[in-house]
């Protein structure tokens, strides 16, 4: 059903190992094949879009792991065990602060905003094995918009099924963690 885009004379080494489509470039055939970096760069957004911090700390986790390879780039320092510490405590204040009374909706704009930039700044981490980062920036932070949206009417959704919030709050986060942290090992 779906066919791998075909090299034409591409060192796989110049994308990190990665054979991915570089945006702009002629190196594999349109075929009308859309390349998987492109849905993970939108993908790792639309986590964003769910909880900003966890799509950070999953590709600090993912580079420390050796799932995306960063180093040379400036986003190396995301490897080391102190960033990866300080974003995954940051998500779970994220999401802690999310289960709170009086916390503003993801739909006012201030969170829009951090979202989407969260989001730009996750796809441009992500796609930079890949040579891909400026589509990551752009696709990361319509991601993220399309995410916070997504994951407001569907936890709406998910609480009047639940019977409560809470539960349904806690799946967002379960679920926008394991999506994150799969998108980035896919990666």
């Amino acid at each position: 059903m779906f066919r791998e885009p075909q090299p034409t004379g591409v060192d796989p080494s110049e994308a990190g190992g990665r054979r991915y489509a570089v945006l702009g470039s002629s190196q594999y055939s349109s075929g009308g094949v859309v390349s998987i970096i492109f849905v993970l760069l939108f993908l790792i957004g639309v986590a964003a879009g769910h909880r900003a911090g966890i799509a950070l700390a999953a590709l600090a986790i993912g580079a420390a792991l050796g799932w995306i390879d960063l180093t040379g780039t400036w986003a190396a320092f995301a490897a080391n065990i102190i960033a990866v510490i300080v974003l995954v405590v940051l998500a779970i204040a994220e999401a802690w602060r999310d289960k709170q009374p009086g916390t503003g909706s993801r739909l006012d704009v201030p969170s829009l905003i951090v979202r989407a930039v969260a989001g730009a700044l996750a796809g441009a981490v992500l796609g930079l094995p890949s040579g891909n980062w400026i589509a990551g920036i752009v696709l990361g932070a319509i991601g993220a918009i399309a995410g916070t949206y997504e994951g407001f009417y569907v936890r709406r959704f998910m609480a009047k099924l639940l019977g409560r919030d809470l539960y349904a709050a806690l799946l967002e986060d379960v679920i926008t963690a394991v999506i994150a942290l799969l998108v980035v090992y896919l990666a």
